[in-house]
């Protein structure tokens, strides 16, 4: 508990200072104060995510089991809300929510309470989990709402890695091997349909995949860049701050790519540095499941530990051109209120089962 509490407040500090370095160029181009990126993630994301911190950490996380249901109603309706005209428009995207002056993303929130609602339906249905009609067909439908709502906005990122973690709870919660694979199936299928018959940027993204030494000034450009300032960094970087390539041809420096400018400026060293303690709080997290006797305890952490890992997986990898571009932001790291606050409560949470789990009379 203290070790996740400890590697949480490490990485949200060294984002922050990243942060700064990252953004600097850019804030003083758009609005004329190089510390604006970070003032905003102090105000809407820190602010915000240590409230969500204190609040999960301490609050009996059993009674979350209680209001999963209607936690994740509220968020579905809210994922629908985005294309209402309180929803904002951004690169073609609608996945913003606009309140006065406070603007957030729905698909965020989902991170928790899709998971919760996993972990506590579940949990609550350990007989009947095994059976196709109780429990394959409702998984497979609860997940194929979100994932329509997701690939409306569109974040199919999002899709790919809330599937890939709630099939891992799904897996965990002891379903039979063959309702696993056929989800599995079934969602790969479905996903290649939709890239296929949808194309646009999707299909787009695969084939630069494929062909990365084609369209380097178009669509293979973030990537050619970004491969570029990593290579830059060497093994202990140029220093902190003095990035070239975040000024002159890295796009979005302070969001998808800031893993770029941490290769760059830190080089290997600093960026094996970081994976290890991403790779120490994964562990100790599935690790720390593997021991919770209690059912929901034990999938909500498979579920967050999981969540944190494929998502630190899939930045990188794209950044690193091992997997398609993607727009998926480096938890605790990159640019992004919301995200921010989110992985900040994700952790609270978990801290809460590790908590109640050392505390039981039964360990």
């Amino acid at each position: 508990m203290k070790l996740v509490t400890l590697i949480v407040f490490i990485l949200v500090v060294f984002g922050l200072v990243m942060l700064a370095s990252a953004s600097s160029h850019l804030g003083i181009e758009k609005y004329g104060d190089s510390y604006y990126f970070l003032k905003h993630q102090i105000v809407y994301g820190l602010s915000v995510g240590l409230a969500g911190f204190l609040a999960a950490a301490f609050f009996p996380y059993r009674k979350l089991k209680k209001i999963a249901l209607p936690l994740l109603i509220g968020n579905i309706i809210l994922l629908a809300l985005v294309f209402t005209p309180i929803g904002v428009t951004a690169n073609n995207a609608s996945r913003w929510l606009r309140i006065g002056s406070f603007r957030f993303q729905p698909s965020e929130l989902l991170k928790i309470t899709f998971i919760v609602y996993l972990a506590a339906w579940l949990a609550s249905r350990s007989s009947r989990r095994r059976h196709f009609f109780a429990g394959l067909l409702p998984f497979i439908i609860v997940s194929g709402i979100i994932a329509l709502l997701l690939f409306m906005q569109p974040a199919t990122s999002t899709v790919a890695i809330l599937l890939f973690t709630a099939l891992a709870v799904y897996f965990a919660s002891g379903a039979k091997l063959r309702y696993v694979v056929a989800a599995i199936l079934f969602g790969i299928m479905t996903f290649a349909g939709v890239i296929y018959f949808t194309g646009g940027y999707r299909l787009n993204r695969i084939k630069n995949f494929l062909n990365p030494g084609a369209d380097v000034l178009g669509g293979n450009y973030q990537l050619v860049q970004s491969q570029i300032a990593i290579g830059s960094g060497g093994i202990f970087g140029v220093g902190y701050g003095k990035s070239t390539t975040k000024i002159t041809i890295l796009p979005e420096p302070a969001g998808d790519s800031i893993f770029a400018v941490i290769g760059e400026e830190l080089g290997f060293a600093g960026a094996i540095l970081l994976i290890g303690l991403f790779t120490v709080l994964v562990v100790k997290t599935l690790l720390a499941a593997r021991k919770t006797r209690d059912r929901f305890g034990s999938l909500l952490l498979v579920g967050f530990g999981t969540l944190i890992g494929i998502q630190v997986f899939t930045n990188i990898a794209a950044i690193s051109g091992l997997t398609p571009l993607t727009g998926v932001p480096l938890p605790f790291i990159s640019y992004g209120g919301t995200a921010l606050a989110v992985f900040i409560t994700i952790s609270g949470i978990v801290v809460s089962v590790m908590r109640k789990r050392r505390r039981s009379p039964s360990f």
